[in-house]
């Protein structure tokens, strides 16, 4: 892949052939201890492997398969814990804004805001998200083709804000079932800017189980070492101490405990792909 212009997230910086960065957390904030103790874990492992880390959790999952799914705290609550992750833990935050009205806040304590996959064409949000003159984090929709993403890209940086990185989260294959295009990490790259893979929602699988999504975590490793073997900048993993008893995703999420050796191969890979000294 070629190499893209730098996104600097606080200490931590996307882009430009560095080494790659993760992006992880629980899909939602399910309280504010269990979202404290996940970050300061998470930091404990990144810093050990020396993997650059930004902390992402939900405080409002707006597209949930079933009307009585737990969305998470709200905005109000969701930020302040954010915040205290932030101030405690320092790291970087991200979350996902759903709506234009929450962007202002969001900005105050955000350091990336997301813009969901299925909101990846809303106009007025792309705009609204690039007028804070934060990082936006744009996740490709599924129905979305790799070269349809530049589209999205102008509508953010014709705010004058080019802080943007894109995230590949699979594409829709038939019913209940997502595939990845390892072309697509390429094709994206192409537009200048920093390309993550989600590898934990490329293997979900939307509304599989009725009433929520399923998922097969068993192949998170394989996509994550084919995605740095590519050369992308970044990989997004959702993350549960216990992912059996998740409120949100659990099906499509990695154990916490499991990820530091993970972190280890795909360090090698990456060193040998952008050439890096151990």
């Amino acid at each position: 892949m070629s190499r893209l212009n730098k996104v600097k997230v606080g200490q931590v910086t996307l882009g430009g052939g560095l080494p790659f960065v993760l992006i992880a957390g629980p899909c939602v904030i399910e309280n504010r201890k269990m979202a404290i103790n996940t970050a300061r874990k998470l930091k404990s492992i990144t810093s050990k492997c020396r993997v650059p880390f930004i902390f992402k959790a939900s405080y409002d999952k707006a597209n949930r398969t079933s009307v009585d799914s737990f969305r998470g705290p709200g905005i109000e609550e969701g930020l302040d814990i954010l915040d205290e992750v932030k101030r405690t833990i320092k790291v970087p935050v991200l979350s996902d804004v759903h709506s234009v009205e929450d962007v202002s806040l969001a900005a105050k304590v955000l350091d990336i805001i997301q813009i969901p996959a299925f909101l990846c064409r809303q106009t007025d949000l792309l705009l609204a998200a690039g007028e804070s003159m934060k990082v936006v984090n744009i996740k490709k929709g599924q129905f979305l083709a790799p070269w349809d993403i530049e589209n999205v890209i102008r509508k953010v940086s014709s705010t004058g804000n080019n802080n943007i990185i894109i995230t590949e989260r699979g594409v829709s294959f038939g019913y209940n079932n997502l595939v990845s295009d390892f072309r697509s990490l390429a094709i994206m790259s192409k537009f200048g800017y920093p390309v993550v893979f989600d590898a934990t929602h490329s293997v979900q699988q939307p509304g599989g189980l009725g009433d929520k999504s399923g998922g097969n975590s068993e192949y998170i490793p394989l996509l994550s070492r084919a995605a740095i073997a590519s050369g992308c900048e970044g990989l997004f993993w959702e993350v549960h101490p216990n992912p059996g008893k998740a409120l949100s995703d659990g099906p499509n999420m990695l154990p916490i405990d499991e990820i530091g050796a993970l972190l280890t191969k795909l360090k090698a890979i990456d060193r040998i792909v952008k050439g890096h000294k151990a």
